[in-house]
């Protein structure tokens, strides 16, 4: 059986971060914790490594996932003929007793602890070098965010989904035009089962935003959104993501960013996004 005391100091405090100790050498680390500076020092180490890698994490599972892999996914078809199955073999098990598996734990708690300390430098290296570029990168993702939670907020409120009716075109344009800063027209999506149904203004990153909403025959809701911007001129091209269960478009021309957003179950809704694109 493992002998505690004699693993390194590193390796019994990450057991004590995990939670791995007796009560007895919980108390026993506590106690030269509170007498040992440099002990003290690699714990805060070790936990803040620890803190850091779980927060890296967490924040790979929030990006969003790419429109096309959910659409390649949900189009996939199940095999026409059933998969043969394979001769059984004969099963080796392995069970390890209780010192080896938490000897095992250890060891890759306090490999994971490494990774999160020279992920944190090398972040901390990239944010003091280069500060203006991250500000300018995040942008076009606030004023997204803030699009997509518009969205969800009109879907679930279909009695209110614009602000003037179509029928009110004039005022449409010139409410929006002078509002927005962005001449439009209001293009049409009949021919693709859409509806225009009005138009509203909100804020986003700040900005007045002009939105123009239809409807489909299913009762699904997308929209047109467009605001004034200081964007590079290489930010033309398409750009397609996926927010849960919305799907989003954006682009740029002339000083004007464009947004298309309706459903991701919606598979024509790049085509949608270029055909606003050249009529709006």
């Amino acid at each position: 059986m493992l002998d505690f005391k004699k693993l390194p100091l590193d390796v019994q405090l990450t057991a004590l971060l995990d939670g791995e100790t007796t009560p007895e050498q919980k108390h026993e680390l506590e106690q030269r914790l509170a007498t040992d500076e440099g002990a003290k020092r690699l714990f805060d180490k070790l936990r803040h490594g620890a803190d850091f890698g779980k927060h890296r994490f967490d924040d790979v599972l929030k990006e969003p996932v790419p429109l096309a892999l959910v659409r390649s996914i949900k189009s996939a078809q199940p095999p026409k003929a059933p998969i043969a199955p394979r001769a059984s073999r004969p099963s080796l098990k392995l069970a390890p007793t209780g010192p080896q598996a938490l000897a095992a734990a250890i060891i890759l708690f306090v490999a994971g602890c490494g990774i999160g300390f020279f992920v944190a430098g090398s972040t901390s290296t990239m944010r003091s070098i280069a500060p203006t570029t991250m500000e300018t990168a995040s942008e076009p993702t606030e004023w997204l965010m803030d699009v997509v939670a518009n969205q969800r907020l009109i879907a679930r409120q279909p009695r209110h989904i614009f602000e003037v009716p179509s029928t009110q075109a004039e005022e449409i344009s010139t409410w929006l035009t002078s509002t927005v800063g962005v001449a439009f027209r209001v293009p049409d999506l009949s021919d693709q089962g859409w509806t225009f149904q009005g138009a509203r203004v909100f804020i986003g990153d700040g900005r007045p935003v002009g939105q123009l909403v239809y409807t489909s025959a299913d009762g699904d809701l997308a929209s047109i959104c467009f605001r004034k911007d200081n964007l590079p001129s290489d930010a033309d091209d398409f750009k397609e993501t996926i927010k849960d269960e919305i799907g989003v478009v954006s682009w740029h021309n002339a000083g004007t960013s464009y947004v298309f957003v309706g459903p991701s179950s919606e598979a024509s809704l790049g085509q949608l996004a270029m055909q606003v694109a050249t009529s709006i």
